[in-house]
């Protein structure tokens, strides 16, 4: 009788342990562009929950980002698929602008940022030359 309630207890260790996974991406408007932006998402695959924050290069500040769509679409069937996220920015509780990720397979077609105050939208590239780690993040130059 007492191996059943110590074989649970050895369990729930596993049961309790969620994969998230973390990215974390650096983009710029141009080469040598002012603007340049960290994107660091979290994904927790036991709640399906999705969110994170993007920093820009001039700012110590990080604005809270939500996703609020995804979605895949078969262009070719020889293809790798492709893949649209669109994340909210907030800011004081108000949504003020959002951001969209497009993949096909593991290559970034293209990143925007879309300001809700004037519709006005921004192109991005990603900054491969760019060190980034999770810990520091992009260390710009």
């Amino acid at each position: 009788m007492k191996k059943a309630p110590l074989f649970l207890v050895g369990l729930f260790p596993l049961m309790a342990h969620s994969a998230v996974t973390t990215e974390s991406l650096c983009f710029e408007v141009s080469q040598d562009s002012p603007v340049k932006f960290e994107l660091r998402t979290y994904y927790d695959e036991s709640s399906k929950w999705s969110g994170g924050f993007v920093k820009y290069a001039k700012s110590n500040e990080p604005i809270s980002i939500v996703l609020t769509d995804s979605q895949n679409e078969v262009l070719d069937p020889d293809a790798p698929w492709q893949h649209t996220m669109t994340w909210s920015e907030v800011i004081s509780g108000k949504v003020t602008g959002t951001y969209e990720r497009v993949t096909q397979g593991s290559q970034i077609v293209s990143m925007t940022y879309t300001k809700k105050s004037n519709g006005k939208e921004y192109g991005f590239w990603i900054s491969t030359s760019v060190d980034s780690s999770l810990e520091s993040g992009c260390k710009w130059e």
